[in-house]
């Protein structure tokens, strides 16, 4: 029986409070290290070049989100499943799914790197760029692209590592990366001059080394073995990779149809206010990108429980899924208070590290900030279900919870609400969505908990 015990998969018998630990913080820091590598580009372009070139990088952002986009998608897609087949004993579908995953990855980062250099300029007017600004962001992206096939399989390599049991592995493999941007970035853009190239350069050095990480613990997984035959795109390991990704995906794919929308939006509205185009563009960059380090630790926990519930629903053990679940929410809501604590008592600090501006520049960080993040306290509700609705299979409730925010609320919001409040109709757009959204995913998780104490009591009668 100790043997037993032993042998046992920890996902199934380890305190879940200590999972949570052991989990999302790797996925914290790897959620992280993604945020660093826009955020500090941002601070040295903001230092080095200014507002033009911080126009620039928010301009290619909705580039950033695609990839990783792509990467959650066929990433958590596999892990998933991964996970699911683990749960149920199924160690060599549990392969096929992972060398699947790892073959669309190649496939996916390729093909967004031709399409962006292919369509580089329409690319780039379509989502927002002025005349002053197309030519910065021109000679950021074509550099950062080549970097795209890279980024795109090292993120999603990263959550096969985690679902694999190597949560340190992975956050190592990520943070590396960071570090190597870093270093490269003051170097290359006030050493050698090289401006945005300099920039640019650095995070696809980054990259580079992350994904060589990543790829070496591909030969050594713990609980599978990678054969020459797993590298096979079946159609059922196909179609359900795309089924449980999807969540995780259309949450990112959304955040990008949003930017691109309010870029124009902060462009057009903003040209019509005494702020001009660029300050709005600059502004709403910076503190998009700021919040990304909250959500970050959100987005880390939200992906951090999804190889404990997805095993623990596969092995049918739901009180171990309903507490793990309740824990996670009770920590993102924990670290939303402190987030909007941050941007409402220092939203001037904070955008002073990005570099300088006229004082018109800080009185709209400053509203934004204020406005637009006012509800960030309940941020941490609508992520942490999506995945968690996406953890026990049920991919369609997922989807539909990564889209309310995003989609079905501030989408619409954006354009109706500056056709009667000018640039301020953005800012007052987003609490307002924030509130829907959560209100919705509580409506949906309380019936879900009750089917899993319903599911719980069955099995202990």
């Amino acid at each position: 029986m100790n043997e037993n015990i032993k042998s046992a998969n920890p996902l199934g018998t380890q305190k879940e409070s200590k999972l949570l630990v052991k989990f999302a913080i790797p996925c914290i820091i790897s959620m992280l290290v993604t945020a660093l590598y826009n955020i500090v580009d941002q601070i040295f372009i903001g230092q080095g070049i200014g507002i033009n070139g911080n126009a620039a990088t928010n301009i290619t952002f909705p580039l950033s989100t695609t990839c990783t986009a792509i990467s959650l998608l066929l990433g958590i897609g596999s892990a998933t499943n991964v996970s699911l087949k683990l749960g149920a004993k199924e160690e060599e579908e549990a392969a096929n799914y992972a060398g699947c995953g790892i073959c669309l990855m190649t496939i996916f980062g390729l093909a967004l790197f031709a399409f962006t250099s292919i369509l580089l300029t329409p690319m780039l007017k379509f989502f927002g760029a002025t005349a002053e600004v197309l030519p910065y962001a021109q000679e950021y992206t074509r550099i950062v692209a080549i970097g795209f096939p890279f980024l795109i399989a090292n993120t999603g390599m990263s959550k096969l590592i985690l679902a694999d049991g190597s949560p340190r592995y992975s956050m190592i493999s990520m943070l590396i990366g960071a570090i190597v941007n870093t270093i490269l970035d003051p170097i290359f853009i006030f050493t050698l001059d090289m401006g945005m190239r300099g920039a640019a350069l650095a995070t696809i050095l980054g990259q580079i080394v992350s994904f060589c990480i990543s790829l070496r613990y591909m030969f050594h997984f713990k609980t599978i073995r990678l054969r020459r035959r797993c590298f096979r795109i079946r159609g059922n390991n196909f179609a359900n990779i795309m089924r449980l990704g999807a969540s995780a995906c259309f949450n990112q794919i959304a955040m990008t149809v949003v930017q691109i929308v309010m870029n124009n939006v902060l462009s057009h509205y903003g040209a019509s206010s005494v702020y001009g185009s660029n300050i709005p563009l600059a502004c709403a960059g910076i503190i998009t990108k700021v919040n990304m380090i909250f959500m970050s630790f959100v987005i880390g926990i939200s992906q951090g429980i999804q190889p404990v519930i997805g095993f623990n629903y596969g092995a049918k053990k739901y009180n171990r899924v309903k507490k793990t679940y309740l824990l996670a929410l009770a920590t993102a809501t924990f670290l939303s208070l402190i987030a909007f604590a941050c941007f409402q008592l220092f939203p001037r600090q904070i955008i002073r590290v990005f570099g300088e501006g006229s004082e018109l520049y800080y009185q709209f960080s400053e509203r934004y900030f204020r406005i637009y993040m006012f509800f960030t306290l309940i941020n941490g509700i609508q992520p942490v279900t999506a995945n968690f609705f996406n953890s026990i299979g049920k991919s369609q409730l997922g989807i539909f919870m990564s889209l309310t925010r995003q989609i079905l609320f501030l989408l619409p919001l954006i354009v109706i609400f500056p056709i009667f409040m000018g640039i301020d109709g953005v800012m007052y757009a987003g609490p307002i969505a924030d509130v829907a959204a959560a209100v919705v995913c509580g409506v949906f998780t309380i019936k879900e908990l009750r089917e899993l104490s319903r599911l719980n009591s069955q099995q202990t009668v």
